[in-house]
């Protein structure tokens, strides 16, 4: 994966170095590496109250306990907001507190998967001390939304403000959902396309897959996916499938033009978020920005602004996968599996561009509103989705066979599937699952997740 580049403080003169920002992300397949991130909700083991920031047991603690691992914190206004190590990976705060770990680049699907276990090992030896659990779930089982606490990080508060101006749910967004997600490279701009429209057009298949968020304020939501329903109503400027990456044509300069056209949440300066919420970055090229009259942005600007944006599938100098659920230790290894397994491998990434390649834009948005409530229930083709998702995983699998990379006791990356290959096969989400529980066994009650499904 890529990062800032050392010319982040370079000013912009023109849109060619916001096109050039993109295409430096490619590199050849040889060099190409996998990013795994993940969400979780943590809470006090006694009430099952989400973490505040301050506090004995509160999320401050917890950063300031995991410093012990080598971790080193990122400060903002004197509060540590992240950790960071020399690899490139990044333990970093969520709105309401819930915990993400971006792990570092690697080669291997074994590799992302061993650093996931030790990071999880890591944050259970603070979590015990402090009486703190971890939940893998799409959203927050619990409690209401308007009851969460907020991290002190600047750029949230201006998100916060902007949020509700925009759609209904998007606070709900920022507080109460969780995800996982893969970040991979491509070679060029044609695999670039190639990769983006398969990525946009299987996504609802992934989020069928991991679905795992049919709870609402302690009863069943209506969903099965309740967070990825949530997009729909965020941010209709920075959400959705993006039809025109299916057009003739699409290539990074269109991406560009994309992001040019999303208003702009902030300008961060000298330790500060100023608030530009609404306001135009391609006025900012022309030292038109109502926050900052006179002053044009650096390279730090658009980097910044790229991150802004939440389709189903986003691109910066290398593209995340957005579409999943969070979830438990094996469907979080899984989710890198899946993606590398059909875009690593050309052969894998033909086929499943031919799966998709005549599936027209009216298709893909029913797919996308349609699969959050039914899963792999929903109907596509005289199919449902469950029968895509066994094709689907059908290609991964011979992706990641293809691969050939083996772990110490010559197992290849393939049976990171196998959860998956349970769900398709047995047509029940996650999320079925959790229902059935809450029906039958639980007595209407979501405390008991908090216990049977806890890291």
């Amino acid at each position: 994966m890529a990062g800032e580049t050392p010319s982040s403080q370079q000013p912009l003169e023109g849109k060619e170095q916001l096109i050039g920002y993109l295409e430096a992300g490619c590199k050849p397949k040889k060099d190409w590496l996998i990013g795994t991130e993940h969400e979780k909700f943590a809470y006090h083991l006694a009430d099952l109250k989400p973490l505040e920031y301050e506090g004995p047991a509160g999320v401050r603690a917890l950063l300031e306990g995991l410093t012990r691992f080598d971790w080193q914190p990122v400060l903002e206004n004197g509060n540590p907001i992240a950790l960071s190590k020399p690899d490139g990976s990044f333990i970093s705060l969520e709105p309401a507190g819930q915990i993400e770990l971006s792990g570092a680049p690697v080669k291997t699907i074994h590799q992302t998967c061993d650093e996931v276990t030790g990071h999880l090992q890591q944050v259970k030896v603070i979590a015990r001390e402090l009486g703190i659990g971890f939940l893998g779930l799409g959203y927050r089982a619990k409690w209401p939304s308007k009851d969460m606490p907020w991290m002190p990080k600047g750029r949230y508060k201006i998100m916060r403000e902007y949020m509700p101006k925009k759609g209904k749910l998007g606070l709900e967004m920022m507080q109460s959902t969780c995800t996982v997600q893969v970040n991979l490279d491509f070679d060029s701009e044609a695999t670039m396309v190639q990769m983006f429209r398969i990525a946009l057009a299987l996504q609802p298949v992934a989020t069928a897959l991991w679905a795992n968020s049919p709870f609402k304020e302690g009863k069943p939501a209506g969903f099965l996916s309740y967070r990825s329903h949530i997009w729909t109503d965020t941010d209709p400027d920075r959400c959705g499938m993006l039809p025109f990456v299916f057009e003739d044509g699409f290539g990074f300069e269109r991406y560009a033009d994309y992001l040019l056209d999303v208003p702009m949440y902030f300008v961060y300066r000298d330790g500060t978020y100023i608030d530009a919420s609404g306001q135009s970055f391609r006025d900012f090229m022309e030292g038109d920005l109502p926050a900052l009259p006179g002053e044009k942005p650096m390279m730090s600007d658009w980097i910044d602004h790229m991150s802004t944006v939440f389709p189903e599938v986003r691109l910066k100098q290398f593209f995340e996968m957005r579409g999943a659920d969070g979830g438990p230790w094996s469907r979080l290894c899984a989710l890198s599996a899946f993606w590398v397994g059909l875009l690593y491998d050309k052969e894998a990434r033909d086929a499943a561009w031919d799966m998709v390649k005549d599936w027209t834009i009216e298709e893909l948005q029913t797919l996308r509103d349609e699969v959050p409530r039914t899963a792999l229930k929903t109907t596509f083709r005289n199919r449902t989705v469950r029968d895509v998702g066994l094709d689907a995983l059908q290609i991964s699998h011979r992706g990641l066979c293809n691969r050939g990379r083996f772990d110490s006791v010559g197992m290849d990356e393939a049976h990171f599937l196998k959860p998956l290959f349970r769900i398709a096969h047995s047509g029940l989400t996650p999320a079925e699952e959790l229902l059935a529980a809450y029906e039958e066994h639980w007595d209407h009650s979501v405390d008991q997740v908090f216990k049977e499904y806890a890291y």
